[in-house]
């Protein structure tokens, strides 16, 4: 009898690709997706070490199955991603049930590990500590027929101080340009038309080679490529963004304009504790440059709330920038202590309830500069990229969600037969701080469209991410 998988992943777009590189993996050696509702033979938590909630999930997650492994021995659960390659047997003195903990370098070794911990009736650890071959070789699945991630780095070069990636990741690695886009044409071949460039910090492209435009030079051959609809990347530093990639994304048909650009904090005080290597003026500088030459980008963040030492009147820098730059949206976190980080050992950490209240005033806050910002779009026409729909295709009305070129959820009614995959050109006629409500006025069909019937008739409907049940 064929035995069943599932992945559960957390952490960063970069973590969610590897885990589409984890089910492929699975596939080819010849297990299953499990089916939705049942529990899988195999079990495998694609970890991140970012912040740590992420281990909190881990060992809920762990313990939850504890119970179900011992009434069924031949289950095998295992562990890998950031964490993995972070606490190693910690994870074995935590929970000994588990099978296999693998790192960030050797996601190709998990199927062998898996065999060998059954046979061997013993846990297996492999960690390397560099990477040995680009993971862009492996096998994937693919959760989406008509979009993909392509990774043209892997590593990070910065030494911000809250930050333990750059140690799990190793240095940046860059891959060659011609293997880059030799792997995106194949992705077109197969009816992908939107693709997101992924990188720990993408527009440092080209450091590996030293050329400071490799990255403004690959944007551009990527828009060379007939299908390729659209074109994203995550995430770039402002350390590294150059006028350059500003000059491409403006003059580029199939390069979105759409900007996430980290900021972290507004305060320049923070900014150099965090060692981010850049001050608030260059940043504004970037954003002001983004929209001198598109006028109708977005822009979106990340920030950290409550970083050690950060006083009011910090946090208050941060509260000031946010509503001079006017982010479509702000990925806001608490500050979490990461052993083997600079800031993890710094003595002024902030008190866990200042930061909870800081939290919650800069999301209000940034809630309803969102709010005025999609507000603001109301009688303007966008193009969606249709992701999914809800409701029965036969019922009276059903409605459908999708992506505006910068990166803005739209819902709308359906009046066409657009599927996931097809284009729908829409008049904003809603907004709220989350998303747009539009109105239908073309369907345009496209190969993206003709690849999502094609795989719905091939293996059914798929369940959102890499047909992978959360284990929860």
């Amino acid at each position: 009898m064929t035995r069943t998988y599932t992945v559960e992943t957390y952490g960063c777009q970069m973590n969610v690709h590897d885990s589409e590189r984890i089910a492929g993996l699975l596939d080819e050696a010849g297990y299953l997706p499990v089916e939705p509702g049942v529990q899988a033979d195999i079990v495998v938590f694609n970890t991140c070490a970012v912040r740590e909630n992420a281990d909190n999930k881990l060992y809920g997650n762990l313990s939850f199955l504890a119970p179900i492994k011992k009434a069924n021995p031949n289950m095998q659960i295992a562990v890998g991603g950031c964490l993995a390659q972070k606490d190693q047997s910690i994870i074995l003195k935590k929970a000994p049930y588990v099978d296999v903990v693998f790192g960030t370098h050797n996601v190709g070794s998990l199927p062998v590990l898996l065999e060998r911990a059954r046979i061997e009736e013993e846990s297996q650890i492999e960690i390397l500590e560099a990477l040995e071959h680009f993971p862009s070789t492996l096998p994937a699945r693919r959760f989406s027929a008509f979009t993909s991630w392509v990774s043209i780095s892997v590593g990070c070069n910065n030494t911000c101080t809250f930050c333990i990636v750059p140690t799990l990741r190793g240095i940046e690695k860059d891959r060659p340009a011609v293997d880059i886009l030799k792997e995106i044409r194949a992705l077109v071949d197969q009816g992908v038309i939107e693709i997101t460039l992924l990188g720990q910090n993408v527009n440092a492209y080209g450091v590996d080679f030293g050329d400071r435009s490799a990255f403004a030079n690959l944007l551009r051959e990527c828009g060379k490529i007939d299908g390729l609809e659209r074109v994203r990347f995550m995430s770039p530093h402002p350390r590294d963004f150059t006028d350059d990639v500003i000059e491409v994304m403006a003059n580029t048909k199939n390069v979105m304009p759409h900007l996430h650009m980290p900021l972290q904090s507004g305060s320049n005080r923070i900014l150099q504790e965090m060692r981010r290597s850049y001050r608030t003026s260059r940043y504004l500088g970037i954003l002001d440059r983004v929209r001198q030459a598109m006028p109708e980008a977005m822009i979106t963040t990340d920030i950290i709330v409550g970083f050690p030492g950060e006083t009011e009147e910090d946090f208050q820098a941060t509260m000031d920038l946010a509503t001079q730059a006017q982010f479509a949206a702000a990925y806001t976190y608490k500050y979490s202590i990461r052993p083997g980080t600079p800031a993890g050992a710094m003595a002024n950490q902030v008190l866990a309830e200042v930061v909870g209240e800081r939290y919650t005033r800069l999301h209000e806050h940034q809630q309803a500069i969102s709010l005025g910002v999609n507000q603001r779009s109301i009688g303007t026409k966008h193009r969606a990229l249709v992701s999914e729909v809800e409701g029965r295709r036969d019922a009276a009305q059903s409605r459908l969600t999708g992506k505006t070129e910068d990166f803005r959820l739209v819902h709308f009614d359906a009046v066409s037969e657009a599927r996931p995959g097809d284009f729908v050109d829409l008049t904003i006629t809603d907004a709220s701080a989350h998303y747009l409500i539009g109105r239908e006025e073309a369907h345009i069909e496209t190969r993206g469209g003709d690849a999502f019937a094609a795989r719905e008739a091939k293996v059914g409907p798929q369940p959102t991410m890499l047909g992978i049940p959360k284990v929860k």
